[in-house]
């Protein structure tokens, strides 16, 4: 079985393409590489720079699935600009969809957001509710699965509505908040909190790429799923990280009283079970700092890195 994974060098693929290269499938890998290429080769294995964008060029030559991470990846880096956010995040996803049913391929798994609800009072925020997307991320999410869902005829459909990942990849990134608070408390011996009231849905990276290997064992689970286990506060991470690291805790004031949450308990119905939590991720970045096998590496904070190189 052929797996074509756009979007694979980046913070999921790199952890997602060797679990899908250990259960024996072959993969095409393509990403931009705008953060680098962390994949090892491997004789099932084939990694093509390129863009998304350009979907005629994107060969579907014996795909049997597709595993769609591509996209302008959180709220800061789509608002960069938003015309380029569109064209990767929303539009790009519609033309590969039209090739791929054009094309016979039969599963196709979209990586949404758990952020296309909005803001949301209710405390359980189940897959039913209403989408009101706030930012240009949350938006071409939104659009792409509705895209994505007219096609449930033609192909095998699902749509994974993850919270924040968290926990290792060999392409970090620390612009997500347990990462980020925990590369903070090793690095500074101090951890910033901007208000620390928000709720922040979380998942770890492992479970989120179990998922994705779990959706293709099971084609006949279709339609969308939440995907987060773990529904706590800023300041809760904080409190967490500081328990394991002796750092200095500093609250500021914040403008973003925001809070997201998400129930996972559909997939939970369906047979997944996430074996990891945010605190196996906390011990694992630091282990791996301590060992000096993780650093804080520019390329691995997307929006910085973005406006260094002029990528948006």
């Amino acid at each position: 079985m052929k797996i074509l994974v756009t979007g694979a060098c980046g913070y999921k693929g790199t952890v997602l393409v060797p679990k899908l290269l250990a259960k024996g499938y072959d993969v095409l890998a393509i990403d931009t590489q705008w953060f680098g290429n962390f994949l090892s080769e491997h004789p099932k294995l084939q990694v093509l720079k390129q863009d998304v964008r350009e979907t005629a060029k994107i060969d579907l030559t014996g795909i049997d699935a597709i595993i769609h991470l591509a996209s302008i990846a959180n709220d800061p880096c789509g608002d960069l600009n938003p015309k380029l956010t569109w064209e990767v995040s929303a539009l790009a996803t519609m033309q590969l969809a039209d090739k791929a049913k054009r094309e016979g391929v039969k599963h196709f798994i979209y990586a949404s957001s758990g952020s296309v609800y909005g803001v949301k009072n209710e405390h359980q925020v189940t897959e039913d509710l209403s989408l009101e997307p706030i930012s240009e991320y949350n938006k071409t999410k939104m659009v792409s699965e509705r895209v994505l869902l007219s096609y449930s005829d033609e192909m095998t459909v699902q749509i994974v509505r993850p919270a924040t990942v968290c926990g290792l990849s060999k392409r970090m990134r620390f612009d997500v908040s347990v990462n980020m608070l925990t590369m903070q408390a090793l690095e500074n011996k101090r951890i910033t909190v901007f208000g620390g009231d928000q709720t922040r849905p979380n998942i770890h990276i492992d479970d989120i790429t179990d998922l994705y290997l779990f959706l293709l064992d099971n084609p006949k689970l279709t339609g969308v799923f939440n995907a987060g286990f773990e529904n706590i506060s800023i300041m809760d991470i904080a409190n967490r990280v500081i328990e394991k690291v002796a750092a200095e805790l500093v609250v500021t004031p914040s403008n973003d009283p925001r809070s997201y949450r998400i129930n996972s308990d559909k997939l939970l119905a369906a047979g997944f079970k996430p074996l990891k939590t945010v605190d196996d991720a906390i011990d694992e970045i630091i282990e791996a700092y301590n060992q000096g096998s993780l650093k804080n590496e520019p390329h691995f904070h997307n929006l910085k890195w973005m406006q260094a190189r002029s990528l948006a």
